[in-house]
């Protein structure tokens, strides 16, 4: 089951935290994020996932910055959200999709647990132009059977920025030989 946007407000303090809050931002079903004012793009020509990438921070100001498509955009909200005993998962708005924009590539499921800011991957579909504190996505959550078991990572928890990926991480962590080579078969 889906929470209500009523039932999101109740378990604010409780299973759910959004700081900063802003009724105005609460729908039926959803809460709307905002864009932070920052953005990171990687600098490389070829992603490398077994290491860092180099990437550039950009500020968009006030005035706005343009989005090129065949690039990807590394985004955050500017609300910290916790989670505890309900899935959270992210969707960007229809207003912003029926701009071209996709707000998050393949990451719109969060685990039960998590808590800090969102990095959005945003990719462009033409040139669209976005601006700080433009509610971008939305939040909602979904309930959760059995025992839970929170998310605990020292890649993404807790973060106070923008996240490139550190994929990477668990190519120097695994002890499986064929996954350092890069034989992984699994579908991970």
């Amino acid at each position: 089951m889906i929470l209500s946007g009523m039932e999101i407000k109740a378990q604010l303090g409780n299973n759910i935290e959004i700081d900063p809050f802003r009724e105005s931002q609460l729908n039926p079903n959803s809460y709307n994020l905002s864009l932070h004012n920052e953005l990171l793009v990687y600098e490389e020509i070829v992603l490398d996932m077994k290491r860092p990438n180099r990437y550039r921070r950009y500020e968009i100001p006030e005035e706005g910055f343009v989005l090129q498509p065949h690039k990807l955009y590394l985004a955050r909200t500017v609300e910290r959200t916790e989670t505890h005993n309900l899935v959270p998962m992210l969707e960007g708005r229809s207003s912003v999709g029926r701009l071209g924009l996709i707000v998050h590539c393949t990451a719109g499921f969060g685990d039960v647990g998590f808590c800090g800011y969102w990095t959005l991957e945003m990719f462009a579909v033409q040139p669209v132009r976005i601006y700080p504190n433009l509610p971008i996505c939305q939040i909602f959550y979904h309930t959760l059977e059995g025992e839970v078991q929170e998310y605990k990572s020292d890649k993404y928890q807790n973060n106070r920025d923008i996240q490139p990926s550190l994929l990477y991480r668990e190519f120097e962590q695994t002890t499986d030989p064929q996954m350092r080579l890069g034989f992984h078969t699994h579908d991970d």
